[in-house]
């Protein structure tokens, strides 16, 4: 079986003939309608774009056409008609729903309206968008209301003086339905290629009737092979394009660069290594929706996670006009049922790489599975993506210039690079393990296990150089915005302009930060040597801690002391 169903074009004339004939034996039968097609004007029908044609499996099955009226303030969709042999295929609704987008695109100002005696008709514009009018809000022309003189039922509309008949009026408006789709709407779905996205992608294909196209946003993490992939795994499934964006400098430039300014660690524990590109992106996945001009976008999101919130609210700022459709969360789907429904689909994903959600990026990897749903569990050696291979210890060396990292080992490289290159250097030690438990931002508390070597040590070897070069209350006010940052990005507040702020002052923190950190790598951990700083406070003549002080005296100090503590003396004397 093969239906298609397409805008009309001249070659399609032959059918005229034929598509007047069935019309007319169609209203015979039903004892209502439209009576009587002249074949020429379906021809011009056809030729002007303005009909849709179906076949099935090769043969012509079904026709509608649009009308004009009233200089375009209204477009009426008519003469549907489904051949008697091909009925009860569903191919009625297919194209209602085409004659209905061609309307819509061809006429995007005008309202549509119908009018139809038939149960089924009205059933399928209402679920469009349709609602049921007064003949008064219809078009008013003698050329709108001449259409009708074919038919049985004309007396008892003449009678009524056009204000009713057996007819129902339906109308469609502009803005009416904004946020309804219909079969064939251009969508696009964030998909990764994993399970999730996967059940999604072929879920909206297959049982909405939705034209996908894929997108991924590189922010790190992923190989040329392994976006080959995901790429090919799309088309499979049926995904009419896909697309891969590269935003690894962007997220690099625009979030990583303050999480390690920062040193922000979640529950001084977790790098954000997923929270934080989430959100980088969501605003890509909604740039690019907006580009290829679709109507919705969908992404595979729990209803228990925080992901969901950092898509639907990036959606709704930057592409308000545009629907957010989330599968697994409107259909409370497990991971067990995804499979069983991809695999009844044709689908075949092994179960066990399933067993767990890995998510990859430049700045880390989230894992989850059965044991972070538990409070008591540990997480399995074999579930880590990387393993163990280096038991000797390391000595390297990191340097940085205003806060950035510039070298490893000496070696110049970009900042993008040297995460990369340390991230395959320690993450052989098993470095950087760790799992974080936290609240969520729907309130309840999660459990992730993750492994970020290269973010862990970055983010330590940063803050020690910073206790040498920053002052106390530099340090002190850095520790309190760099919290917040971490926290409202962690709650998908981003886009809040008070985040511009805080970087504003990170960026102001980072001028002096310059020097060379010194580590020790061993399995499953490592040691913070020393720095080397030009900047380095501790260089300074004045003083030594607990040694020899050249700047001041011991009368200074008392002195120091008697003003420092007055008003606790004045407390304690009351």
């Amino acid at each position: 079986m093969k239906i298609k169903v397409r805008v009309s074009h001249d070659e399609d004339t032959k059918y005229a003939s034929l598509i007047c004939k069935k019309i007319q034996e169609s209203a015979k039968s039903r004892g209502t309608g439209i009576a009587k097609k002249d074949p020429e004007y379906i021809k011009s029908k056809m030729i002007n774009g303005n009909a849709v044609i179906a076949f099935y499996d090769g043969k012509i099955a079904g026709f509608s056409y649009l009308e004009v009226f009233q200089k375009e303030e209204f477009v009426v969709n008519s003469g549907l008609i489904v051949f008697p042999e091909f009925r009860k295929k569903g191919l009625a609704r297919i194209i209602k729903v085409e004659i209905f987008q061609l309307s819509r695109k061809k006429f995007p100002n005008s309202k549509i309206f119908s009018i139809t005696t038939s149960n089924s008709v009205i059933k399928m514009n209402t679920e469009l968008g349709f609602k049921p009018v007064t003949f008064s809000e219809l078009p008013q022309s003698e050329e709108f209301w001449k259409g009708c003189q074919s038919c049985t039922n004309f007396d008892i509309l003449t009678r009524n003086k056009r204000k009713m008949c057996l007819c129902t009026g339906l109308l469609y408006e502009k803005n009416s339905s904004d946020f309804m789709l219909i079969h064939g709407d251009r969508i696009v779905l964030a998909y990764s290629g994993g399970l999730d996205t996967s059940y999604c992608l072929k879920y909206l294909i297959q049982e909405e009737g939705y034209e996908v196209h894929t997108v991924i946003i590189n922010t790190g993490g992923f190989q040329k092979k392994e976006l080959k992939k995901i790429e090919e795994r799309a088309f499979h499934i049926g995904a009419k394009s896909h697309k891969t964006i590269d935003s690894i400098e962007e997220f690099y430039q625009n979030c990583i660069k303050y999480l390690i300014f920062g040193n922000i660690l979640k529950n001084n524990t977790y790098p954000l290594s997923v929270s934080s590109e989430r959100i980088f992106q969501a605003i890509k996945i909604a740039q690019y929706a907006t580009f290829i001009n679709a109507k919705a976008i969908a992404h595979g999101s729990t209803g228990a996670g925080n992901d969901q919130i950092r898509f639907d609210i990036a959606f709704q700022i930057i592409c308000p006009e545009k629907m957010t459709l989330s599968p697994i969360r409107e259909n409370k789907i497990s991971r067990k049922e995804e499979i069983e429904y991809l695999r009844n689909s044709g689908v075949s994903i092994c179960w066990d790489k399933a067993k767990y959600s890995i998510n990859k990026g430049i700045w880390g990897t989230s894992i989850s599975g059965k044991e972070t749903l538990t409070s008591s569990h540990d997480f399995p050696e074999k579930a880590y993506t990387t393993k163990l291979k280096r038991k000797k210890s390391e000595n390297i060396e990191l340097e940085f210039e205003k806060g950035e990292l510039v070298s490893i080992n000496k070696e110049k490289g970009k900042a993008i690079k040297n995460i990369i290159k340390l991230e395959k250097i320690a993450s052989e030690f098993a470095i950087g393990r760790g799992i974080h438990i936290g609240d969520t931002i729907l309130g309840i508390k999660g459990r992730v296990a993750f492994e970020a070597s290269a973010a862990i040590i970055i983010i330590k070897a940063h803050h020690l150089l910073e206790k040498h070069i920053l002052t106390k209350w530099q340090l002190y006010w850095k520790e309190q915005l760099s919290n917040w940052y971490g926290m409202l990005l962690h709650e998908a507040q981003y886009l809040d302009p008070v985040m511009r702020d805080i970087e504003m002052f990170l960026n102001s923190t980072q001028k002096r930060l310059t020097g060379t950190v010194h580590l020790i790598l061993s399995p499953y951990r490592f040691h913070l040597v020393g720095i080397k700083s030009e900047f380095d406070l501790m260089k300074s003549n004045m003083a030594q801690y607990g040694e020899m002080n050249h700047a001041w005296t011991a009368e200074d100090v008392k002195g120091f002391t008697k003003i420092l503590s007055n008003q606790m003396k004045m407390y304690h004397n009351l």
